[in-house]
């Protein structure tokens, strides 16, 4: 064959005529398209289209004219805004991008590029390309495809699409007669509800009159387009492999290897205006003004048009974080009230009053908080710390405890109830089926050299040997345990960073000057534990980072089947990460810290050196309240700078680029070009930051009741930054479809129940409401009081007991101090005292304190647990009235079948062929009847 044309800058003109030894002179005939001159515009065969065609021999004169392309001309009468092709008829589906590379690299990527080009209008779609002359910045491609309507039916039929056949004949539910007032709460009724209801059915092409089609331009809507295309571009080859002669394809990769720099779908108009176009939808626009901006706060959410417009997939995640904040609301309010009764009854509070007590808690000498280098103390320095504790360590705390407890049990119930209606509503009824068959990542297929018959399909696929699959997960799994004891590791360091300042602020106390100053605002364990707090977040920010990375490797090695199993692989590793990274520091604090501190002079060491560390006065309850607030508040501002103005800066940059050029000359596939890009795991983030925000309100919530209220506050916020995000700073994503929050959901239900185990361990061994109850009824000198606590849950012990490695340097005692006056000191513990025969040995108080606190472990576990499962077995997964709407519409379904189908056999049988029959069995009935036992 003769090799026709020659070089042209990279287009696809050039891409049809070059390839000798592929194509040659019978491009044309082998690929069945025809090639007109506009930008460059190839057009499948079948497709009308204005403007004049050409033959191949007259393409060479055309792109060697002097004269004014079509393109010049065109450029200027289309809008900037405009969603389609050149000829105004054709809606762009998706776009891609690239530039030249004049490396050898280059002359590869053009070979990849031409190649997949060519196979995507085989496989029917247009493609119409804007020279890099013509593009604002002067070095871009842009690629512009368009799914034909015999495209997209046939797609629509491999995936299963359900599409409307029937309006719903279904009544409303009636309306609740309170409705009024929320009303300023609603969106106008055409945001709400952007498309009527219909009943739906998996799309056939064989049989469309049955389908509600007003407008062939309309029927797909545009997320069903770009996640048609995206199907057909992620599978569509692009060469093989020399040596082993594996096909290779997918987008994906062609983005990993830079032969694209980026594609997407298009946004429909700007954001902060309407599209003059009026075939435009401008539903960017309308997202933006009822949705994004923050001013809607207290506005309902419109799911329905945000399914419309990204998807089944982004819709269900923001009705389910919507979902979360409403139901964050009451448990809100009721920790609010908590911390409300602990201001009003601190001036109440007993044991505080003792501790500030100049006569009591002055007088009460405590032993050093450290071998050598800390001091004798006086109790009433932690007057603050213990006021400050009775805020959250009161008996409003094991009522809240126990009500987060049935809370998150109504939350994941009710959630389960909002979710069905939302696969009802968004025909995600059978999805999880369809998405399991057919699904398949294509690096699966592209990976898996074996094939084996599936005994469903019986058809050979792609499969990875289980030998591979063992050393795989092998890998994967001993990464990431390596990781989790990095973590450990990590956690270890921080608490020997702990043991070891710790001396530093206990030795400030040891005059008055320190005293004032340390003692009126922080203990030195409480300046310990703010210190350790920030820098525990700072080590979990970068390990976050760090492991992020090698959770996508080790899953991508992992090569999962379908898209399903890769996410949820994916979400469970980063999940187990995030637990152990976020939340270990709390656990210590909650239940390591200060139980294993010894007695004087007996103290326990970390790895024989650092002294183990103890709780505040106060309790260790305000210093888990400490670190939960530095953590949790720490990661929800920091995740909201990430989130809003990383993406904006970024965007910022790129515009300043594009003012240099016309602003008419600015298209609307080169604005979204700036745009950043979504990314296929920008949702897990999402999930992932309220995941491990839920863990924090649930699993610790007894030590901080406010914690649900600074989740309320930052999910309003989240809700609007990520809308704002998703409409302004951020390509449109493609389409996909989740008929639930998938692995998420096992997540919350496991941390739900894990949430009830640490709360009642919380009560019991980090508050101290235990101690004081056991006193107040069993030990209270003047009956059911609690004057004397103060002074009963401090042990003695005498000064001339210490070994010298544990003495206080004489030089560190403060002025105050006198040996020969003051011979003992007091230590948080129930031993007797030194002139006891059983000396420093625990006291039976101490043991009815254990069994005390393990009845109630037991006793609120099993009441938290019983309520939870009457409360989960009340309430229905899918309510009635959506069962009762599925049932009807399968019934319907059937029967418009059925009824099309016989319409069809008696069409059939009053053929002429079938003359002969009709004559022999006369009713119409009995030969349709027997035709169809005979089809």
């Amino acid at each position: 064959m003769n090799r026709v044309g020659k070089k042209q800058d990279d287009t696809l003109i050039e891409m049809a005529l070059t390839d000798a030894e592929g194509y040659g002179d019978d491009v044309a005939v082998l690929t069945g398209f025809k090639i007109r001159r506009e930008g460059v515009i190839v057009t499948h065969i079948g497709e009308e289209s204005n403007g004049p065609t050409c033959e191949l021999g007259e393409l060479i004169s055309n792109q060697e004219s002097d004269l004014p392309s079509n393109s010049e001309i065109d450029r200027h009468h289309q809008s900037k805004d405009s969603i389609f092709f050149r000829d105004g008829m054709r809606r762009i589906d998706f776009v891609l991008s690239y530039v030249d590379d004049p490396s050898k690299e280059g002359e590869k990527k053009v070979e990849r590029r031409k190649e997949f080009e060519i196979n995507l209008m085989k496989s029917g779609l247009d493609v119409e390309i804007e020279d890099k002359k013509e593009s604002e910045d002067g070095k871009t491609y842009f690629v512009k495809l368009h799914a034909s309507w015999d495209v997209l039916c046939t797609y629509a039929e491999v995936l299963k699409i359900k599409l409307p056949i029937k309006k719903n004949d279904i009544p409303p539910s009636r309306e609740n007669p309170l409705d009024y007032l929320f009303k300023p709460f609603r969106l106008p009724k055409d945001v709400m509800n952007p498309e009527p209801d219909y009943f739906t059915a998996p799309f056939n092409k064989q049989r469309q009159e049955l389908f509600h089609i007003e407008d062939k331009d309309t029927f797909f809507t545009p997320s069903v387009r770009n996640r048609i295309v995206y199907y057909m571009l992620s599978r569509c080859l692009y060469g093989h492999e020399e040596e082993t002669g594996k096909r290779k394809f997918g987008i994906k990769r062609l983005l990993n290897n830079n032969t694209y720099t980026a594609a997407y779908p298009l946004h429909d108009c700007q954001y902060w205006k309407k599209s003059p176009d009026k075939k435009c939808e401008n539903e960017r626009y309308t997202l933006y003004m009822e949705w994004a901006r923050f001013i809607r706060f207290y506005k309902e959410q419109p799911l329905d048009l945000i399914r419309k417009y990204y998807g089944e997939k982004i819709g269900i995640y923001f009705a389910w974080l919507g979902f979360y904040t409403e139901m964050l609301f009451f448990a809100a309010v009721v920790g609010f009230l908590c911390f409300l009764y602990g201001c009003f009854t601190n001036d109440d509070n007993t044991w505080s009053d003792e501790v500030c007590n100049v006569d009591i808690g002055g007088k009460i000498i405590m032993c050093p908080l450290c071998d050598q280098e800390c001091t004798y103390w006086t109790l009433n320095t932690t007057c603050e710390s213990s006021k400050n504790s009775h805020l959250f360590d009161n008996v409003a705390t094991l009522f809240f405890a126990i009500f987060m407890g049935i809370w998150v049990t109504l939350f994941l119930e009710f959630w389960k109830r909002r979710q069905a209606k939302l696969e009802y509503e968004w025909d995600l009824v059978d999805f999880e089926e369809e998405q399991q068959q057919l699904q398949l990542r294509p690096e699966y297929e592209a990976k898996c050299r074996n094939r084996k018959l599936n005994p469903v399909t019986q058809e050979m696929e792609p499969y990875l040997p289980l030998s591979s699959q063992f050393a795989r997960f092998l890998l994967s799994g001993t990464t990431v345990l390596f990781w989790i004891a990095l973590i450990i590791a990590s956690i270890i360091a921080v608490i020997v960073y702990r043991l070891s300042v710790y001396a530093a602020f206990a030795s400030l106390m040891k005059d008055a000057q320190g005293i004032k100053y340390i003692g009126a605002f922080f203990t030195p364990q409480m300046a310990t534990s703010v210190t350790a707090s920030c820098l525990n977040f700072a080590i979990i920010m970068i390990l976050n980072y760090l492991y992020e990375k090698v959770a996508i490797w080790i899953t991508d090695m992992e090569i999962p089947r379908t898209h399903l199993e890769y996410e949820n692989r994916l979400t469970t590793k980063m999940f187990l990460f995030q637990f152990v990274n976020y939340y270990s520091s709390c656990f210590y604090v909650a239940f390591f810290k200060g139980k294993f501190v010894g007695h004087p002079p007996k103290y326990t060491y970390m790895f024989g050196h650092w002294r183990n560390e103890e709780c505040d006065p106060g309790g260790c309850l305000i210093e888990l309240t400490t670190q939960l607030t530095i953590v949790m508040a720490g990661k929800q501002i920091w995740g909201n700078i990430q989130e809003a103005l990383v993406p904006w800066l970024l965007n910022w940059w790129g515009r300043r680029k594009a003012k240099s050029s016309p602003e008419n000359l600015y298209c609307r596939w080169e604005q979204d070009s700036d745009l950043q890009c979504f990314g296929t795991l920008g949702l897990f983030y999402e999930y992932l930051e309220m995941v491990v925000q839920f863990g924090f309100i649930t699993l610790f919530v007894a030590s901080f009741p406010l914690a649900p209220l600074l989740a309320l506050l930052n999910n309003i916020l989240e809700i609007r930054v990520d809308a704002w995000k998703f409409t302004t700073q951020f390509r449109r994503p493609v389409a996909a479809k989740a008929h639930s929050i998938g692995a998420w959901q096992e997540i919350l239900n496991a941390m739900a129940i894990l949430s009830v185990v640490t709360n009642a361990f919380i009560v019991a061994f980090t508050s101290d409401m235990i101690p004081r109850l056991v006193y107040y009824y069993a030990y209270s000198e003047d009956g059911l009081s609690m004057e004397g606590y103060i002074n009963n849950s401090l042990s003695v012990f005498n000064i001339s007991d210490y070994d010298d490695k544990n003495k206080p340097f004489p030089n560190k005692n403060p002025d105050w101090f006198n040996e020969t006056v003051y011979t003992t000191c007091r230590y948080r513990d129930y031993r007797y005292p030194p002139e006891h025969e059983k000396r420093y040995s625990h006291t039976m108080q101490f043991w009815h304190i254990l069994a005390a606190k393990l009845a109630f472990i037991i006793i609120m576990e099993h009441v938290v647990f019983v309520v939870k499962f009457f409360v989960a077995w009340m309430i229905p997964d899918v309510p009635s009235e959506v069962k009762a709407r599925v049932k009807r519409e399968k019934y319907l379904t059937q029967k418009i079948l059925h009824e099309y189908e016989i319409h069809k056999l008696k069409e059939q049988y009053e053929k002429p062929a079938y003359s002969s029959f009709r004559t022999e069995l006369g009713s119409t009935e009995r030969g349709v009847e027997i035709l169809s036992d005979m089809l």
